[in-house]
């Protein structure tokens, strides 16, 4: 074992308030001389915002510790749609992890197939994190970008999160009308794709069976990952439910109550020729 995969939102916080116990479970693995990569589907915020608010909450990390959403889309986008125009929709002011990219916002007017200010329309729709710029007006302008043949890539297909007033929508609820409406099916360049795990084992410089992943979405954050290759640990804090975990499309390697109890089960399973447990409950 010598890398630790850790979701922020749900497992290290909540609206970013540290959750009991996450601050000093960091500090032990830190200690440990495990590799951390805080990788997450955020794209409300830039991979140095993240960074400063988690520090300011007592997290000892740097903007070089985060792998964000939109970070792995700004290098996907250059590889597979190199020059391309990008209207994006995103709650969130993100562009500092959008280096290269030609970004193209979903309410400039357009005539005629062309934007008043010079240019065509966009090849590529780009969806981010949902907030209140998903308004009708937005999603049906991108609904039209999509009938007319742009590519559609999405960060993520989270349906939603969780904050300090409950579960919120996240983009998964609007980008399925989307896929449906205009008969296309969405790039997901975020979690839980695989692509974003090997760019986030790199990162790390581990191998997929040198690491663990820590979430609280079971299909995005835990099963991914296993099918990845990596060891999944299922968190009972954030967005966990029950009823998600019991219908879940496959079965966590490791179940603990919160973040604050991964140091314990690292440590089990770092010590050699101890059994282990395919669900620690």
């Amino acid at each position: 074992m010598r890398a630790v995969l850790i979701d922020i939102d749900g497992v290290l916080t909540v609206s970013w308030q540290p959750l009991p116990g996450a601050v000093e479970a960091l500090r032990d693995i830190r200690e440990a001389g495990l590799g951390v990569a805080l990788v997450t589907n955020t794209t409300s915020r830039t991979r140095a915002s993240i960074a400063r608010t988690l520090a300011d909450a007592g997290f000892a990390v740097s903007a070089d510790d985060i792998l964000t959403a939109p970070a792995v889309t700004a290098a996907y986008l250059a590889e597979h749609c190199p020059g391309a125009r990008c209207a994006l929709l995103n709650s969130g002011d993100i562009a500092e992890d959008l280096g290269g990219v030609t970004v193209v916002a979903l309410d400039e007017d357009e005539c005629d197939g062309e934007y008043e200010g010079g240019g065509p329309a966009p090849d590529v729709v780009v969806v981010g994190g949902a907030g209140p710029e998903f308004g009708y007006a937005a999603l049906n302008r991108a609904f039209g970008y999509l009938q007319r043949g742009a590519r559609l890539v999405a960060m993520h297909r989270n349906l939603y999160w969780r904050t300090e007033d409950g579960l919120q929508l996240d983009t998964g609820a609007f980008l399925a009308g989307l896929e449906k409406a205009a008969r296309v099916e969405a790039e997901i360049t975020g979690k839980p794709s695989a692509a974003f795990f090997e760019a986030a084992l790199a990162h790390v410089g581990a191998g997929a069976d040198e690491a663990v992943m820590v979430g609280d979405d079971i299909e995005s954050d835990v099963l991914a990952a296993q099918r990845a290759g990596v060891q999944g640990v299922l968190v009972r804090t954030g967005k966990y439910l029950p009823e998600t975990h019991r219908d879940a499309s496959g079965t966590p390697d490791h179940v603990i109550d919160s973040f604050a109890g991964l140091p314990a089960l690292l440590a089990e399973l770092r010590e050699p020729g101890e059994p282990r447990e395919s669900a620690q409950e």
